[in-house]
């Protein structure tokens, strides 16, 4: 076997550390690893049998002695498979003598040429790369940069009296994503969501406030100070069905794709929203002035500009490029002295952040808090059969409370519900 195809049929070096207790030579070495691992392991594992075959390659020994020791390194390429190559590595540590010495041999490491090989690739490419975008690369991206700049420019519209940033979609769409600045609308734009308009500082539009009283809202700020600052202005003059926001530290002009699609996915109610953090103080909460304001309980949605025949409906998200759809109409529960009673009790736990797991006579087994809500209805007790509490049907919630047997969902509002257990009630106060 050549040189050239023992190095293409290697997959694996196995490095070792040879010690003797006397002046031996390579051969003397080789012969001892040849002879000392005979008939140890299996016949497919025979060291003549696997050199013969070229299953291993030439066996390299490095040697040097001194003061009447010798000491030196062993190198054996394996073409054999991961657990062969283990195995053959452990045998030579059962070699105990090399010709007249007492000796040990010591197994280091086994390396995968492969992904020495690959690393080398990968060295090698980012090298070759950056020699492209050092000399021709820059400017191509410079003209595809200023094509993409230049259409994005074309699209973007302006709102109200104040020529705000906006998508050409903000005028027709029912539902609208708010951002901050113009560079959100146009990083939007590049991802074909085309119904966004900007507030262009802290101190929300007229214009905007306005526009939110009759369309599905999005506000979608940075994950910064600023971003708290124009989503609590927007929150206290407009009327927000839902928030999101970018990453911390991060801003929505500079996220990419799937970081928007994944914020737009996770975006939460604005109920569900104010529960859980904490940009309010408890005197300007909105939610504490006027519950009714923040999740627009009370407030006629029937002039929201809504054709539910032209809409789709999906299982476990509400995005698509255009926008946000509206979910189905939820059945509505006809209210009896025990639907009465739950909405009362409901209206105890108003503000608090809290819910309450009763059993089938409306005694409390549990208080929990909102945030723990979805994890503690997987923990709760066969006889448990209602559950209060002061926040937002999800889906999720709904399929989770029916596979434990809840009966009664009770809370102020429920969102994105698609799939209702015909055995389980949704019981809501608007």
């Amino acid at each position: 076997m050549s040189k050239g195809e023992e190095l293409t049929t290697t997959k694996y070096l196995i490095y070792a550390e040879i010690n003797a207790n006397g002046i031996v030579e390579k051969p003397d070495v080789v012969g001892a690893i040849f002879g000392q691992t005979e008939g140890l392991l299996s016949n497919d594992l025979d060291l003549r049998e696997l050199q013969r075959t070229g299953r291993i390659g030439r066996i390299q020994v490095l040697i040097h002695s001194n003061s009447g020791r010798a000491k030196g390194e062993i190198v054996i390429p394996s073409s054999l498979d991961r657990i062969e190559t283990a195995i053959l590595a452990a045998s030579l540590e059962t070699i105990n003598r090399v010709g007249p010495c007492e000796a040990n041999i010591i197994v280091h490491k086994v390396e995968d040429v492969r992904a020495v090989k690959r690393q080398q690739v990968v060295d090698r490419a980012k090298e070759i790369y950056k020699g492209m975008m050092d000399s021709v690369v820059p400017e191509s991206m410079q003209m595809i940069e200023e094509v993409r700049e230049a259409m994005r420019v074309h699209e973007i519209s302006d709102f109200g009296d104040e020529r705000l940033p906006a998508g050409p979609s903000v005028h027709t769409s029912d539902a609208i994503i708010v951002v901050e600045g113009r560079n959100d609308v146009l990083n939007l734009l590049k991802y074909g969501i085309k119904n966004t308009v900007a507030v262009e500082g802290v101190n929300v539009p007229k214009a905007i406030a306005d526009l939110t009283k009759n369309r599905t809202v999005t506000a979608f700020v940075d994950g910064d100070r600023g971003g708290e600052l124009i989503l609590k202005e927007l929150i206290q003059v407009g009327d927000v069905d839902y928030v999101t926001r970018a990453p911390v530290g991060k801003e929505v002009e500079d996220l990419e794709k799937d970081d928007v699609i994944n914020a737009l996915r996770d975006k939460a109610p604005l109920e569900q929203f104010l529960s859980t953090t904490n940009i309010f103080s408890n005197q300007e909460n909105p939610r504490s002035k006027n519950p009714k304001k923040s999740s627009k309980r009370g407030h006629d949605n029937s002039n929201k500009r809504i054709n539910k025949s032209s809409r789709r409906y999906d299982d476990y998200d509400n995005y698509d490029a255009g926008g946000f759809v509206e979910e189905p109409p939820i059945p509505i529960e006809e209210d009896d002295d025990e639907v009465s009673l739950m909405k009362d009790m409901l209206k105890e736990i108003e503000g608090t952040g809290t819910g309450e797991i009763l059993d089938n006579a409306l005694n409390l087994m549990k208080e929990v808090d909102v945030e723990s809500l979805f994890d503690e209805v997987q923990n709760v007790e066969d006889n448990a059969q209602t559950i209060v509490f002061d926040g937002i049907i999800s889906q999720r919630l709904v399929d989770a409370s029916y596979n434990k047997g809840i009966k009664n969902l009770v809370a102020f509002k429920a969102s994105n519900i698609v799939k209702k257990p015909r055995d389980l009630k949704i019981i809501t106060l608007h």
